[in-house]
This record gives C-alpha cells, sequence and structure tokens, in this order.
C-alpha cells in the first residue's frame, strides 16, 4: 500500500490550524474523538472472533501477546499491565512487547519499529508456542517490527490477530484475525496518538475485558478477583463481600478479606 493511500497519512479536514482560538481547536479534536466508537462499532464483527480464539487458548494454557511500536506498543503495555490488579491474573498471562524495549516507553528508540528481525527475537525470549496468541498493533498498518513479528508467528503455527486504522493494511495479510477501523483522517495530519490511538485504547478494552470474562474472572458485574493495592479497592472489596454474604458489619467483612486475600475467596469461604 503506498503512502498516500493511508487514511492515517491522508490530509487534515481542518486548515489553518495554528491560527483556530483554543475553543475551535478543543470543539473541533471534539468533533473528530465523536467519530471514534461508531468507527470501533463497525468493526466488532472482526474483534469478536479475534476474543473467542484469544479465550480459547488461554483457557487451555496459552498466552495473548500484544506487540507494537511507538503510540500503539504503550498502548499494549498499559492494557497488560492493568489485567493483573484489576483480574488478579499472572503477570505472564497478559505480555507486551514494545519495539526498542522498556525505554521505549518513555523515549523515541532510534529505528526500533523499523527492525525486521526483532520481534520474534523477542517474542522467543518468552519461548513462545503454538498455545499462545500474538496481537500486533499498527495505527498504519505497515510497521515492519509488527508485520515482520506477525509473518513469523504464522509461519510457525501461532494464531494472530491485529489492530490497524487502514483498511487493506499489510498487517492483515499476516493476521488469521485482521480487525481494520476507518477512523478518516487526523485533526493534525499523520498524528495518529488521536484517534487512531483512542480507537486502539477502545478496541485493546474490548479483548482484555471480554478474554477475563469469558476466563471467569468476573462474577456479575464485579471484579471479584481483584488485587487489593490501596485503601479504595480494599474498601471497595469490603463493599462487595458486605453485598454478597448479607454481612452487615464491614469489620467482619474486612477481616474475611484480609484473611482470604480476594473477594471471590472470602465469599467462598464465608461460613
Amino acid at each position: 500500500m503506498s503512502k498516500d493511500k493511508r487514511t492515517t497519512e491522508s490530509d487534515s479536514l481542518y486548515h489553518d490550524i495554528d491560527k483556530m482560538s483554543t475553543i475551535e481547536i478543543l470543539t473541533n479534536i471534539n468533533t473528530e474523538d465523536q467519530k471514534v466508537a461508531i468507527a470501533v462499532q463497525k468493526s466488532i464483527a472482526q474483534i469478536e472472533p479475534l476474543i473467542n480464539a484469544t479465550a480459547h487458548q488461554l483457557l487451555n494454557g496459552g498466552r495473548l501477546f500484544y506487540i507494537g511500536a511507538g503510540t500503539s506498543g504503550r498502548l499494549a503495555v498499559v492494557d497488560a499491565s492493568e489485567c493483573p490488579p484489576t483480574y488478579g491474573v499472572p503477570q505472564d498471562l497478559v505480555i507486551a512487547i514494545i519495539a526498542g524495549g522498556n525505554q521505549a516507553m518513555f523515549h523515541a528508540v532510534e529505528n526500533a519499529e523499523d527492525n525486521t528481525q526483532q520481534a520474534w527475537i523477542d517474542l522467543q525470549t518468552f519461548d513462545i508456542s503454538k498455545q499462545d496468541v500474538v496481537v500486533g498493533i499498527a495505527a498504519s498498518g505497515t510497521t515492519p517490527y509488527v508485520e515482520a513479528g506477525l509473518k513469523k508467528c504464522q509461519e510457525n503455527g501461532i494464531i494472530t490477530g491485529s489492530i490497524s486504522c487502514n483498511f487493506n493494511s499489510s498487517i492483515s495479510k499476516f493476521a488469521n484475525f485482521p480487525i481494520e477501523v476507518d477512523l478518516g483522517p487526523e485533526f493534525i495530519t499523520g498524528s495518529t496518538r488521536m484517534k487512531s490511538g483512542t480507537a486502539q485504547k477502545l478496541i485493546l478494552n474490548m479483548i482484555s475485558t471480554s478474554v477475563m470474562i469469558k476466563l471467569g474472572r468476573i462474577e456479575g458485574n464485579k471484579m471479584v478477583n481483584m488485587q487489593l493495592t490501596n485503601k479504595k479497592l480494599i474498601d471497595r472489596g469490603i463493599q462487595m463481600i458486605m453485598q454478597q454474604t448479607n454481612i452487615t458489619d464491614p469489620t467482619i467483612a474486612e477481616g474475611l478479606l484480609k484473611q482470604f486475600g480476594s473477594v471471590k475467596r472470602a465469599v467462598e469461604n464465608y461460613k
């Protein structure tokens, strides 16, 4: 796909942005942002089979990997890092790999996204196998690090998915479950950390949340397996226990929570 055909690189619909007032800038950014959820909605039929396949693999001992560069990689790291505290799953169940390594979370690493060998090397450090699922994330859909990584995964019989913001993107060719979202041009031409980044975040939310629900990490609408890492979460856990057991004394609920370490285990062991 030539660069001039990428929606993510097409000219902004807005002109003379540098001459706009603050309220005009904010209003126009918000106008564009409102298009994101609608565009993602149109991709739900593509997202569903990836979630079902991922849940199946994880229920059978597999793991979920994300690979990405720049903003895409950073969003992946955020999503993966929030799974253990939110759902009480092991740190190595959902793993995000960003081109350039951990330092790339905070500083751009020169040429990292153009390295066509490194993604597979990075995945191999985790003993990647056919039990796992690898999702490549690239707003342009052409990032060499991601494309080459997905290609190598397919060559080794590993299930792959992709998230991109261009139709007929390169990475989709190497994904068993490609997801493509048409967002139109960015407010600032080519600034894919904006609408594209928002769309990627929404889709990652949908993937990890849906998979965790299918793994039984949610009961009703509650995060009963969350890690109790601060006072707010402990107080939330106490309220959950009281609701589910009809305990009226919060000190009793707190004692159960401290004894068993999670809402789920506290409720299961309450007599």
